[in-house]
């Protein structure tokens, strides 16, 4: 009995903990549009995978059972002559080859349709997305080992806390200062990378107020851990009340503080800024915040201007009868 008991016991504490992490799984019941067609796409290619599975798992048994040893139908089904069965090789080959071209198709598709890159055309299914509403730009770096978001419209920055109103898209431009990173927030989109010196992009929304997890969903090193934030969707008038605790900071990121704030650290708290340097996402991006240091952009403008010269001094060697080795020696031919 007290065997039973305890058995019991154990079934209900495994089914509790079971339902109390079904709330957890956020995946399958998201609060942004963007997510949820994400997690049909799961659903829809784990049942067309298991339309497979279940059946050769249910056969694997019922063989076993059905010719185990001693068993009379072994003896009555034993055929030590057969080799083919077209019933059965059409069965083998057309039912995998069939979820295969179902799950390319869905797969080509929804590839396209959820490109992270591309903006939203709804808000939600069954609800279209006004042509008058402009998308909330976010600017993100990914800093060892936080956050940094700029707003620049409202002109404000935060540090491991990002709002937006509901309903609302959301276009986010990502780049990080030095490690390659992925910023993952379950709730309203798929992860996306971020990595010094590129720029990615990820068009969301988030359809229901609440409190998200944010998260580093690539391991960049002993701060990893520790590397989440808050994301708030909020009403309009929530959202606005946001920003104005934001500008209430009285803090300003320039370049300077942008440069002490990168440096690495462990679980920072939420940080706010008033105003931000206008020109400091470019410049994280081209990495260029030191003073005096030349920007990417501008090192491969003038790269590749040499290269269009060296190209017309080569033509101009060639036509010529004459042969140039370098830069310089275009630059000079151009010139004569």
């Amino acid at each position: 009995m007290r065997l039973t008991a305890l058995f019991r016991g154990s079934i209900l504490l495994m089914l509790a903990s079971f339902l109390a992490g079904c709330s957890k799984l956020v995946v399958l019941n998201p609060a942004g549009d963007i997510a949820a067609q994400q997690g049909q796409l799961v659903v829809i290619a784990t049942v067309l995978m298991l339309l497979i599975i279940v059946p050769v798992i249910f056969l694997i048994f019922l063989f076993a059972w059905r010719y185990r040893q001693g068993s009379q139908r072994a003896e009555t089904d034993y055929a030590p002559d057969w080799d083919h069965s077209t019933k059965l090789e059409l069965v083998i080959w057309a039912a995998p080859l069939m979820i295969i071209i179902a799950l390319g198709a869905l797969t080509w598709i929804t590839t396209h349709k959820l490109d992270p890159y591309r903006p939203l055309d709804r808000i939600s299914a069954g609800k279209s997305l006004p042509a008058d509403v402009k998308p909330l730009e976010v600017q993100v770096v990914s800093l060892d080992w936080k956050w940094l978001f700029i707003l620049p419209e409202q002109g404000i920055a935060t540090v491991n806390e990002l709002a937006a109103p509901v309903d609302r898209p959301i276009r986010f431009k990502l780049t990080s200062s030095t490690t390659m990173n992925a910023f993952y927030v379950p709730d309203l989109a798929g992860m996306i990378y971020t990595m010094p010196g590129m720029q990615t992009e990820l068009n969301a929304i988030i359809n229901k107020p609440g409190v998200f997890q944010g998260m580093s969903s690539h391991y960049s090193g002993a701060g990893f851990s520790g590397m989440t934030f808050k994301f708030h969707g909020m009403s309009e008038e929530g959202f606005a009340q946001w920003v104005d605790k934001a500008r209430a900071s009285g803090q300003t990121l320039s370049r300077e503080a942008y440069l002490a704030l990168a440096k690495p650290s462990e679980r920072d708290p939420v940080a706010r800024f008033a105003s931000v340097d206008e020109s400091l996402y470019r410049r994280v991006l081209n990495l260029c915040v030191e003073e005096g240091k030349a920007c990417m952009h501008e090192v491969m403008a003038q790269d590749a201007r040499r290269n269009r010269a060296h190209a017309a001094g080569v033509a101009l060697a060639a036509a010529s009868g004459q042969s140039v080795c370098t830069a310089s020696e275009s630059f000079d031919l151009l010139n004569n």
